[in-house]
């Protein structure tokens, strides 16, 4: 398939926000159970800001790969059927609630809503926080499935798609809490960097397991069952047109093998090896490590840039089998 950088950025940028959040929303639960020092309503607040400018990002570049911007709305019309719409129902629905619980923590106003077992509080945040993680979760699914739904695109079709969609989205996440927590000199930087780099390397595993799974696929189309002729010996020799056409432009990535193996190297070492290094790093540090994890999360986030086109050019339409050259 063609990547589209659009949709590259949206996803990479949610993604990141999403993580981020989860991670503010850890660190106020962790630290009401007293496992964690506690902070003030400031960090949240700011976190929250940071989360949802990585949200409005993405969906400000979404709106690039649109035809028609203005008819955008419609796509929440079939949220019974389509992944698409109960994304775009979806994303709105959490970036109102991370602004509330940003909100809420700014302004103070966080009434005990009730009591749990054991004399524990619970505060509108941390119900804010709760939904906020659901709608999270929901997020990643919505926009993994928009891509693992589609059977006959048998790379991205897989379970391993809804999971690298949610490990990487976090991975990235608690690398920017981290960078965040050292930035606002809170005694956090450990604590999320450990759970950082444990996403990153759960993210490693199920990324090379949807690799090896991908190497090993065996086409279910052939050029004989693409242009309905038995012939054993097939060869094409033109598509019947000089030109290309949106099929030749929009199904097939345009680069060399050479290229793409470069660019899954690339994501490999960006997307984990190399910010797993400066997470543990950052972890030994007995100085100032806010330069160290904004690297870890610099060089992250272009990894994932690179895992993104990878993901989109991986997949193989089974049109290309028929338009194997213009002319």
């Amino acid at each position: 398939m063609h990547p589209a950088f659009s949709v590259i950025f949206l996803t990479t940028l949610i993604g990141a926000g999403q993580g981020l959040f989860l991670a503010l929303f850890t660190v106020e639960s962790y630290g009401l159970l007293e496992l964690v020092p506690s902070q003030g309503p400031e960090f949240y607040a700011h976190g929250s800001l940071l989360a949802l400018a990585l949200l409005v990002l993405g969906l400000f570049a979404s709106f690039f790969h649109l035809g028609r911007p203005e008819r955008a709305w419609r796509t929440a019309t079939k949220w019974r059927t389509s992944w698409l719409s109960r994304e775009v129902i979806v994303l709105p629905a959490f970036m109102a609630v991370v602004f509330l619980y940003g909100l809420a923590h700014w302004t103070g106003f966080n009434p005990s809503l009730g009591t749990l077992p054991g004399g524990y509080n619970v505060l509108a945040t941390v119900l804010l926080g709760a939904l906020g993680a659901l709608l999270a979760f929901a997020l990643f699914l919505s926009t993994a499935m928009i891509y693992a739904a589609v059977k006959f695109l048998q790379e991205w079709h897989s379970p391993l798609t809804v999971v690298n969609y949610t490990l990487l989205g976090g991975a990235s996440g608690f690398t920017l809490a981290a960078a965040y927590a050292a930035w606002a000199q809170t005694d956090l930087v450990s604590f999320l960097a450990g759970w950082a780099i444990i996403l990153t390397l759960l993210a490693l595993v199920s990324r090379a397991a949807s690799l090896i799974r991908n190497a090993r696929i065996k086409p279910i189309s052939s050029l004989q069952t693409a242009i309905g002729v038995k012939h054993p010996r097939i060869e094409q020799k033109s598509q019947g047109f000089m030109g290309g056409s949106f099929n030749t432009r929009e199904f097939f990535h345009h680069r060399s093998a050479g290229f793409v193996r470069a660019v899954k190297w690339a994501f490999l070492i960006g997307v984990f090896a190399i910010p797993a290094a400066l997470l543990a790093l950052a972890m030994l540090m007995t100085v100032d490590a806010t330069p160290v994890l904004v690297a870890a999360f610099a060089v992250q986030y272009l990894g994932l840039l690179a895992e993104r086109w990878f993901f989109f050019a991986q997949a193989n339409h089974p049109q290309n089998l028929y338009y194997q050259s213009v002319a």
